[in-house]
């Protein structure tokens, strides 16, 4: 039992549900099972791929220029854009057209370029994950643990978006207080 805890508390203490990052994205996904699944697996690749290139930068970036690492970060998630999008369009022409809206939901989500700047702390505070696979892994967790909060989010839409539910409180007012309560849960679990 202590492993299943302790690997559910790794997946869902990330950026969702301790720094609230990507909860607009993430509430729009919620409502349908077909955009959290894309939603959801985009943001991944974006948070995955971009802590390999984030990895990169930082072994780039000179001593005293790290007020530069926003705008290296930002066009490293906008090469990782357009190479998505350029692949997807040379892979599905034909579904090109309805998949490209979640690259453009997961792009530029505060999810992603706060998984680069959280990885980038963390390994100041420890020198020994300062390597390509520490940030890679670091990344996927990030974007494994914004499935698993949108799992835990999508479980609980129907209810706070139902009439039962005061029309001045229904929908993202009460999933704020929702995902707040349950990140109060996962923080006591850590």
């Amino acid at each position: 039992m202590f492993l299943v805890t302790e690997l559910i508390l790794l997946l869902t203490s990330n950026l969702i549900l301790t720094q609230a990052l990507g909860t607009s994205t993430l509430f729009i996904a919620a409502g349908n099972k077909k955009n959290l699944f894309w939603t959801s697996v985009t943001i991944t690749i974006f948070t995955t791929a971009g802590s390999a290139a984030a990895y990169l930068i930082n072994d780039i970036i000179p001593l005293g220029a790290e007020n530069l690492m926003p705008l290296f970060y930002a066009m490293a998630v906008g090469t990782l854009y357009i190479v998505l999008l350029t692949v997807l369009y040379f892979v599905s022409p034909k579904n090109f057209k309805t998949t490209r809206k979640y690259v453009h939901l997961s792009a530029f989500n505060c999810a992603v370029m706060g998984t680069l700047f959280t990885i980038t702390e963390k390994v100041a505070e420890n020198h020994q994950l300062n390597t390509m696979s520490g940030f890679v892994l670091a990344g996927l967790e990030a974007g494994l643990g914004f499935i698993l909060a949108s799992l835990i989010l999508t479980s609980a839409y129907r209810r706070l978006t139902s009439a039962d539910v005061p029309a001045s409180f229904r929908g993202f007012p009460a999933m704020l207080l929702y995902l707040g309560i349950i990140s109060m849960a996962v923080y006591a679990l850590s």
